[in-house]
């Protein structure tokens, strides 16, 4: 079976680079499933698990945003923020979406401003749990 590079990058750090046979990301339009020679493109990214095949086996990595560059030669994951499963703390996390979850509910006079920061960190929170395996 044919493969391709993938890299995925945070400012941080490189998270990944190997050889693998298929991904799929979501997209600002929708999930997308990309595989060797698929046609270039570029788009952006949304807060969701990425999912890569390679050899039969199935690794999700939690990435927060960013953007996906497919190559003729190799696809690139520019992420504002990425984890791999083994690398999320649970009890972090599950904080992080019941402080979320209080925000969202809580009846205070917020801006849309604050309101769309605790959105986000509910949608974080809950990516890190998915890939966790603990949502």
């Amino acid at each position: 079976m044919s493969t391709f590079l993938l890299e995925i990058v945070t400012p941080e750090r490189l998270i990944f680079s190997e050889q693998v046979n298929s991904l799929v990301v979501r997209g600002v339009e929708g999930e997308l499933g990309i595989l060797p020679g698929h046609v270039p493109f570029v788009t952006p990214l949304q807060i969701a698990p990425v999912s890569i095949k390679t050899d039969g086996k199935e690794l999700k990595i939690a990435v927060a945003g960013g953007f996906v560059e497919v190559r003729k030669e190799k696809v690139v994951i520019l992420a504002e923020s990425a984890e791999l499963a083994s690398e999320i703390d649970v009890i972090r996390a599950k904080a992080a979406l019941e402080r979320a979850e209080t925000r969202l509910t809580s009846s205070g006079n917020r801006d849309q401003y604050d309101h769309r920061r605790a959105e986000i960190a509910l949608q974080k929170a809950m990516n890190r749990l998915k890939v966790s395996g603990n949502l």
